[in-house]
């Protein structure tokens, strides 16, 4: 396997280990961020639900993103794609979420916590445009020489 193969395996490695456990760390455990999430007293039941449903999605398609790149069967570059594609949906589904009315990238109580923001770019869109820069390098990388 050629290095540009080995270090795009190596990219959708380390977002798919990322996405099986980033959502729960960041939702539930780390304090910061969990009390704007599943532990904010003020969310609705209705709303911890679906939160936690992107949790539990994210820790699935992780999971499966990463049995597809280490799988002894199939087509190695197939399953790298395929992976990789899976794993854009969390994030891909960022920016669709975003663009439905009445959504809001932060609750307005936490609208100045310096959790919320990165050299002034909201995190959430941070993040999920960092993984797909990841995934598509993954795919340059990846790719057949002609």
């Amino acid at each position: 396997m050629s290095g540009r193969k080995k270090a795009s395996r190596l990219l959708v490695g380390l977002v798919a280990v990322g996405t099986t456990v980033g959502a729960l760390f960041v939702d539930a455990v780390l304090p910061e961020t969990a009390r704007q999430h599943m532990r904010n007293p003020h969310w609705p039941a209705h709303a911890k639900f679906h939160n936690a449903q992107y949790i539990v999605m994210s820790a699935v398609l992780g999971g499966v993103g990463l049995r597809l790149l280490t799988s002894p069967n199939g087509n190695p570059d197939h399953n790298r794609v395929i992976a990789t594609t899976i794993l854009s949906v969390p994030y891909a589904g960022m920016f669709g979420a975003a663009v439905f009315p009445g959504t809001a990238l932060s609750d307005e109580e936490f609208s100045d916590s310096p959790a919320n923001r990165v050299m002034g770019v909201e995190v959430n869109i941070l993040s999920a445009s960092i993984c797909l820069a990841v995934l598509g390098t993954s795919l340059a990388l990846g790719r057949r020489a002609r």
